[in-house]
């Protein structure tokens, strides 16, 4: 069993596998939390927005992906921008990604939506423990780094780069939205000390959504999100059912990888306040993978507040007629 969970993690380590794709970290409620995929969507809610997300995928695999993320994003008031930032820690086994961006965004009113372009620019720091070790006895790997004992001592990465996003996505609040979006432009190699390096592939997003009211208390929303490197393709159909703007139920089925229910709840306050709070959970389509593991969890925090637009009042006097 050991044996297997180091070839898996080893797996993870290197391209985070093609059922999942790509090194970006992985969220099932990505629909609760566009601004990490999609630049463009800061600011287009009108709203003063901010999410929390964990996950923890493969419960029980030593070295299993753990990741967690903070998105902020706001309009400015009175210009056609939206800024944001997003921070993101993620970890594989020895590898462990921090992502630090800043978002901007152009925002333009088209009919009853919003539509943003917009770009991120921050910091990608890459580590890769020394305490990594190939799974089989005797065997030695010089491009993965670890200690071998006397026969062989790869030194860490730990490296920072620069790295730059861009994205568009188009939105009418309630009722429908799409983006596209690449992260990694550079696409750059992160080099250590002597064959340590790592390759950041450039990562496509596409996500669309559509809402449809049934009645007052319920409506349903299709969500898709297709995530790809080009070497690898991943694809999330969810089907999410609301009762009165307050509590929701859905599934998303990751195609050849995970079946994930999912439930949550959220309220509105007074003054243009709105609290949320999810719970997802992945069961692997994989047989190995869902008798060796406790399955993902997943859970999402988000406080959004919308500031309401004051009616303009008049007043007139019938003898001047103004």
């Amino acid at each position: 069993m050991k044996k297997l969970l180091t070839k898996v993690a080893i797996l993870v380590a290197g391209f985070t596998g093609v059922a999942v794709a790509q090194q970006d970290p992985l969220f099932t409620q990505f629909m609760q939390n566009k601004l990490l995929y999609n630049a463009g969507y800061a600011g287009t809610s009108g709203g003063v927005c901010g999410v929390l997300q964990f996950r923890q995928q493969w419960a029980g695999f030593s070295g299993s992906p753990q990741s967690v993320a903070l998105s902020l994003d706001m309009p400015l008031q009175n210009l056609p921008i939206g800024v944001g930032l997003n921070v993101m820690n993620d970890k594989i086994g020895p590898l462990s990604t921090l992502y630090i961006q800043a978002v901007g965004s152009f925002n333009k009113k088209i009919g009853k939506g919003t539509l943003g372009i917009g770009i991120t620019i921050g910091m990608l720091q890459k580590k890769i423990s020394s305490d990594w070790i190939v799974p089989e006895p005797g065997k030695i790997d010089p491009t993965i780094p670890g200690s071998y004992g006397d026969q062989l001592s790869n030194p860490a990465l730990n490296k920072i780069s620069y790295d730059i996003g861009f994205g568009a996505f188009y939105q009418i609040p309630n009722n429908f939205y799409v983006g596209i979006s690449s992260t990694h432009l550079p696409s750059q190699v992160i080099k250590g000390d002597k064959s340590v390096e790592y390759q950041i592939s450039r990562h496509y997003y596409f996500m669309a959504g559509k809402t449809f009211q049934i009645n007052k208390w319920n409506k349903i929303t299709p969500n898709v999100m297709v995530r790809s490197d080009v070497a690898a393709t991943s694809v999330d159909l969810n089907l999410t059912y609301m009762w009165s703007d307050l509590i929701w139920v859905g599934c998303t089925y990751r195609i050849v990888t995970a079946v994930a229910p999912m439930l949550g709840f959220q309220k509105s306050f007074g003054g243009g306040y709105t609290m949320r709070v999810g719970y997802s959970y992945d069961v692997a389509v994989a047989q190995q993978v869902r008798n060796n593991s406790k399955g993902s969890h997943e859970i999402i925090l988000g406080v959004c507040f919308v500031p309401k637009i004051k009616k303009l009042t008049t007043y007139g006097n019938d003898r001047y007629l103004d």
